[in-house]
């Protein structure tokens, strides 16, 4: 079983003090099941280029651009022909607007067979997606209808 890592799950971890069952969750996961999707890492440079010059700008830049790196070493996915494809069908079954990297989220951990880890349930109700929320379900899985 693998995981694609949602950016409010890493976030979390990088709190003054993250919430102790998202920890355990994730430390429960043998690493080499934890997956990124190049869409996080952008999620996260945006947040990061929004504060304010100082320390904890500096502290995060570190870890976005050397730990995670090396943490996810071969891991981290791209949006390739099969995610994109994955993505047209997505929204086209969906009959509705839909985030686009949300949705492309969800492409991705469907092409890839894997469970989406996120807090937001919601923004994930894809037709046969598996979701879990650390926060909330430290081993269960909610596959969405």
């Amino acid at each position: 079983m693998s995981y694609l890592v949602d950016t409010n799950v890493l976030s979390e971890l990088r709190r003054r003090e993250p919430e102790p069952r998202v920890v355990r969750w994730l430390e429960a996961r043998p690493a080499t099941t934890l997956y990124l999707s190049v869409l996080t890492l952008g999620e996260l440079r945006k947040g990061i280029e929004g504060l304010a010059a100082g320390a904890r700008r500096h502290r995060l830049l570190d870890w976005l651009e050397s730990e995670l790196p090396s943490f996810f070493a071969g891991r981290v996915l791209p949006i390739d022909h099969r995610v994109a494809d994955r993505w047209g069908r997505l929204l086209a079954q969906a009959g509705r607007p839909m985030p686009v990297v949300d949705s492309l989220l969800a492409a991705t951990a469907l092409t890839h067979d894997m469970i989406m880890v996120t807090r937001n349930l919601q923004d994930f109700g894809f037709a046969g997606l598996e979701v879990v929320d650390p926060w909330t379900h430290e081993g269960g899985v909610h596959t969405s209808g």
